[in-house]
């Protein structure tokens, strides 16, 4: 049915059920369809997002179903697919691949779900998802992933630029806390908003107020290095003086309220188990997944 995929170590949430027997019992509400993506071809510091779909997805056997911080049990359907099988070093024939999988899957009103991977792999996402509603990117992400070239178009620094020039209706990135001259001339010269981690610790309510008040379908991306250093070390390009556990876990309950056609983690490069990398990108999506239940 899709294509593209590999089998893979599940989920510890994924549905057991075969996808046909619910789409036969199904009739509304939120459904999610994971795919893990390891492409990991352009890193310039920490190679190993390669890794990042097997590790978020033993990390998260670590958790219960019924999640005490929200008081919330885990019951919206996630139905783990498996990984698209990457073509390593070809980011065109990988974005292929991920658009052909990606457009099956919403063709059975599943969300997607998406395990990284290399930031580069939300560029796609993106572009399929337009094809259906235009959302308002939300970024997550101590760099600003804006410049132009850097070893070339594509890129995990590029990557948000490429997502700009596909006219989302707003991008909005929080967390930054790194970024070239060029860059912030462009989102500046541009008017994209954003929210450095420093502002963040100033003034939390000023980030919260933002969405709140956003309106229309949103995707959200994750770039895992958004969290500081002690957090996650395991990510691409650590940078400190990130944000915290509890800065995204109020975050994310305010998104949840919010229509997600989508959802990315990526550049998490752990591959050692009980790291708290890991561990701290399978406690997002538990979160999220527990408030949409």
């Amino acid at each position: 049915m899709f294509l593209y995929l590999e089998d893979s170590s599940k989920f510890a949430f994924s549905r057991r059920e075969s996808f046909l027997e619910f789409l036969s019992s199904h009739k509304n509400g939120d459904a999610f369809g994971m795919l893990g993506i390891p492409f990991d071809s352009t890193a310039t510091y920490m190679p190993g997002a390669r890794f990042g779909p097997s590790a978020i997805r033993e990390a998260s056997y670590n958790f219960e179903k019924y999640n005490l911080t929200f008081n919330r049990e885990l019951n919206v359907p996630v139905f783990d697919l498996g990984d698209v099988i990457v073509a390593a070093g070809d980011f065109k024939e990988t974005s292929k691949r991920i658009m052909d999988t990606l457009t099956r899957l919403l063709s059975h009103d599943l969300k997607p779900l998406i395990l990284g991977g290399e930031h580069t792999i939300t560029y796609p996402i993106v572009k399929v998802l337009q094809s259906k509603q235009n959302p308002i990117i939300i970024h997550f992400d101590a760099h600003m992933d804006m410049k132009d070239h850097y070893n070339g178009k594509f890129s995990h620094a590029t990557v948000m630029r490429r997502i700009y020039e596909l006219e989302p209706p707003s991008i909005i990135m929080i967390g930054v806390r790194s970024a070239s001259k060029e860059e912030i001339e462009f989102v500046q010269e541009h008017e994209i908003e954003y929210y450095t981690s420093q502002m963040i610790r100033n003034d939390m309510e000023e980030v919260t107020r933002k969405l709140k008040a956003i309106s229309g379908p949103v995707y959200v991306t994750v770039d895992l290095d958004v969290l500081d250093p002690s957090y996650a070390p395991m990510v691409g390009n650590p940078t400190p003086c990130g944000l915290t556990p509890f800065h995204m876990e109020k975050f994310i309950e305010i998104i949840s309220r919010k229509d997600i056609m989508g959802f990315d983690i990526v550049e998490v490069t752990s591959h050692v188990k009980g790291d708290q990398t890991g561990l701290n990108a399978a406690k997002i999506l538990h979160d999220l997944l527990s408030l949409k239940s």
